[in-house]
């Protein structure tokens, strides 16, 4: 079994901000299944079969810097293996629309990552790494920078990036992590 995790935060204001890709890439994935909620978890999810492989899919509602929180409960109720656990989410160091797939990577200083790695206590997940920073240059007030919704030039890059990110998650689970990243990377 896979888990499939969407990183981002919850509520409409959030919604289309920079910091919610890993929540719009998961949307995608959970398509006529629908999300259910997990009061203990504090996430939506959903299950479903994806090729040969059952995979849980969950965006936790516990705001983006205690997202471990929910990641930690769902790998113990599955006795999921770390190398079993995919996380989506934004890089304020990658430029707008460059996808990055990875195992075993520090946080960078993205909290949302960061919460993963303390509850699971390693950081030897796959994840799934897509750029939000500008073209022009890094922002100086990154936490606010990523709150913000993207504007129409960025709109147009993000939404061909959020499909090829999908994509990219299928063959993942489908073809393995090499595969994915000799493609995507």
């Amino acid at each position: 079994m896979f888990l499939i995790v969407g990183l981002g935060n919850p509520g409409e204001k959030y919604e289309k901000t920079r910091h919610n890709i890993g929540f719009r890439i998961v949307d995608l994935l959970v398509d006529k299944t629908g999300w259910k909620k997990n009061k203990k978890a504090n996430c939506l999810y959903t299950k479903k079969q994806i090729g040969k492989q059952l995979v849980e899919i969950i965006k936790p509602h516990n705001l983006m810097n205690n997202s471990g929180q929910s990641v930690k409960y769902i790998q113990k109720k599955h006795y999921l293996k770390v190398e079993n656990i995919m996380v989506v989410h934004d890089d304020i160091d990658l430029p707008l629309g460059t996808i990055r797939i990875g195992q075993n990577i520090s946080s960078a200083g993205h909290k949302g990552i960061q919460s993963i790695i303390d509850h699971l206590g390693t950081q030897n997940f796959i994840r799934f790494r897509i750029g939000i920073r500008p073209l022009s240059e890094k922002p100086i007030e990154t936490e606010k920078f990523v709150l913000k919704n993207f504007n129409k030039e960025e709109k147009k890059i993000i939404d061909q990036i959020i499909e090829l990110s999908k994509q990219a998650v299928l063959m993942t689970i489908e073809q393995g992590l090499e595969k994915s990243m000799n493609q995507y990377n």
